[in-house]
């Protein structure tokens, strides 16, 4: 799918969302990577077979 040079990094791999946004609906809060991903502002994920990501950011809250 990707036609970049180099390529970016394919859906299965460890590094998959280093590759390039190819569509972005930031009202709906998703966008599409050109390897197939997509992903969500809350940084779930759904590969191409179907397969979700769960959120997987750091939280940090404050006591205060």
């Amino acid at each position: 799918m990707c036609q970049h040079k180099p390529s970016c990094p394919p859906a299965y791999a460890i590094d998959h969302d280093a590759a390039r946004l190819v569509a972005y609906h930031p009202e709906q809060g998703w966008g599409l990577l050109c390897n197939g991903v997509v992903v969500f502002d809350d940084t779930g994920e759904i590969l191409p077979d179907g397969r979700s990501v769960p959120v997987h950011r750091d939280f940090y809250v404050s006591a205060a």
